[in-house]
């Protein structure tokens, strides 16, 4: 069975190893996201810097805390297993605040997923 692997990261310094590790892992097709919670958006809005009428790009300006998703789709229980335990000790624990969520979904169809893993290796051999 396949599964998808959503992971929200906290801390944008930590995305790049955790990335390194899934990839080590032979994830294919890991897919990378600019994302905001809207907890974050909410306390971002209460701001003395913007108008009293923010527009949505006055809301979500340079001072916004961003996260970033990462998603694949892996077939198999132990491959889903191997990824929680390699991000977690990247991580820590994600059930403590401010590290990150990770959550899996079953998949039941995939089309296509056997080609992103033959492009990315052939990504890998491009200079």
């Amino acid at each position: 069975m396949h599964y998808m692997v959503l992971l929200i990261i906290d801390d944008l310094k930590s995305y790049p190893a955790v990335l390194d590790a899934w990839d080590a892992a032979k994830v294919p097709g890991i897919t990378i996201l600019d994302s905001t919670g809207m907890g974050k958006v909410r306390q971002e809005s209460i701001r003395d810097d913007i108008p009293m009428m923010p527009s949505l790009s006055d809301i979500f300006r340079s001072r916004e805390r961003r996260h970033r998703t990462i998603f694949s789709v892996v077939e198999g229980e132990e491959k889903v297993d191997q990824l929680v335990k390699i991000t977690q000790e990247i991580l820590g624990d994600l059930n403590k605040p401010d590290t990150g969520v990770l959550f899996v979904l079953p998949v039941s169809r995939v089309v296509g997923l056997h080609g992103a893993a033959k492009r990315a290796q052939g990504a890998k051999r491009s200079p």
